[in-house]
């Protein structure tokens, strides 16, 4: 479902990411782990098609983010670590024009907008300004707007942000249960003990570089888990 061929990106000719290559597949959920600056987020905004990647090609389903950024964009979905709101707007107003981006029929619109506010419980603040929600709940919003159109992958940077442990546990089983549905995700985060309950395989990027990918059977067999690696790694 996501291949990331060869891909390299840099900014005044130091690499953010370099020669990184990852396939994966329908419904897996595959975590990107390393520090700060590593270039997990460069990586996540080429997938989407913020940023174009110098060398190496991005396909989301089949098609090219580059060269097909429409086809690509309309079965992704994005949750970045630093949100744009419309500030002026109501939670139910936003979730409505996100619909109309998408050319989702009114009716369909709406009851999946009542099925999303329901499922991330935001379903009591849906007439309030966004200016007025708290982070977690803003959060909430974020994810509701980029599940409106059923995406067949679904891009997350640092996904437990600002949620309460009752966010997080909610938004856990969404993650699983989208996985188990089909949904590809792929997720940058600093939260090793998330990524390793959650994922199915995790890559460590260092310095630009995809240094190791393993998967749960393995990461369960190193001494310190996912931690003990990525200190092993990371130094």
């Amino acid at each position: 479902m996501i291949t990331l061929d060869n891909i390299s990106k840099s900014f005044n000719e130091a690499y953010a990411v370099r020669n990184l290559s990852v396939d994966v597949d329908n419904g897996e959920i595959f975590g990107l782990v390393g520090p700060n600056g590593a270039g997990k987020t460069t990586t996540i905004k080429m997938m989407t098609g913020l940023l174009r990647p110098d060398e190496g090609q991005i396909l989301i389903g089949r098609h090219d983010i580059v060269k097909e950024p429409i086809k690509a964009k309309s079965i992704l979905g994005y949750v970045p670590d630093k949100a744009f709101l419309y500030e002026k707007l109501t939670a139910r107003e936003f979730l409505i024009f996100i619909s109309s981006i998408y050319n989702i029929e009114k009716s369909e619109a709406m009851e999946g907008i009542e099925r999303l506010l329901n499922l991330f419980g935001i379903k009591d603040v849906e007439d309030e300004l966004i200016e007025s929600l708290s982070q977690g709940m803003r959060q909430r919003l974020l994810f509701t707007s980029a599940l409106i159109h059923n995406p067949k992958a679904l891009l997350i940077d640092e996904p437990f942000m600002g949620l309460d442990p009752f966010g997080v546990i909610m938004l856990k089983g969404v993650i699983k249960d989208l996985s188990a549905k089909g949904v590809t995700i792929f997720l940058a985060t600093h939260s090793l003990h998330f990524a390793e309950e959650l994922c199915h395989r995790v890559g460590f990027i260092n310095k630009g570089a995809l240094v190791a990918v393993k998967n749960r059977d393995e990461i369960k067999g190193i001494e310190g888990g996912l931690e003990g690696l990525f200190l092993k790694l990371g130094s």
